[in-house]
């Protein structure tokens, strides 16, 4: 019996209006560019072979697919995170260290925080991606910010910088 397959017509648009968006979060999610990579690929993979023939949204289907293998690929037994690697886009030390701190938080925290910000889903939204309560969302997205703000005072206060209120 031959298997009929549930790709779109229009395959190659598919992959090209979702490629990079994907990646991103991936990457966002995972903190390496190769598993991100690996995790995309997996990712159309699995809309190849499963994906139902009446979706609305695929692109929103290919991201709940995406960062529910992320989330398998963290919790490999093998998986370690290292430093980040020289190749991530940082022109300026300053911007180095927010990287390190954004990817030193924990990956469901990026993750709320890469797919509200970056790539503008509601937190109803990250919720049905994520299988979450919308509230355990709003709760990441609030302890990420707080850690981050955190994060930018002390770099503030090292520089030397003033703040509101504050005279020389």
């Amino acid at each position: 019996m031959p298997h009929i397959s549930n790709r779109p017509v229009d395959w190659e648009a598919l992959v090209t209006d979702n490629e990079n968006r994907l990646y991103r979060a991936a990457l966002a999610i995972l903190g390496d560019s190769q598993e991100a990579e690996d995790a995309v690929q997996d990712a159309f993979l699995v809309f190849l072979e499963k994906a139902p023939a009446d979706l609305d949204r695929p692109d929103a289907w290919l991201m709940r697919v995406l960062v529910n293998g992320c989330k398998s690929r963290l919790r490999l037994a093998w998986r370690r995170v290292g430093p980040l690697p020289d190749t991530l886009p940082a022109p300026a030390l300053e911007e180095r260290a927010e990287l390190e701190e954004l990817f030193s938080l924990p990956p469901e925290d990026r993750t709320v925080i890469h797919l509200f910000y970056y790539a503008g889903y509601s937190t109803r939204e990250i919720a049905h991606m994520t299988r979450q309560r919308p509230g355990t969302v709003r709760s990441r997205l609030t302890r990420a910010r707080q850690r981050l703000k955190k994060l930018l005072e002390s770099e503030e206060d090292c520089k030397g910088g003033q703040r509101k209120g504050e005279f020389k």
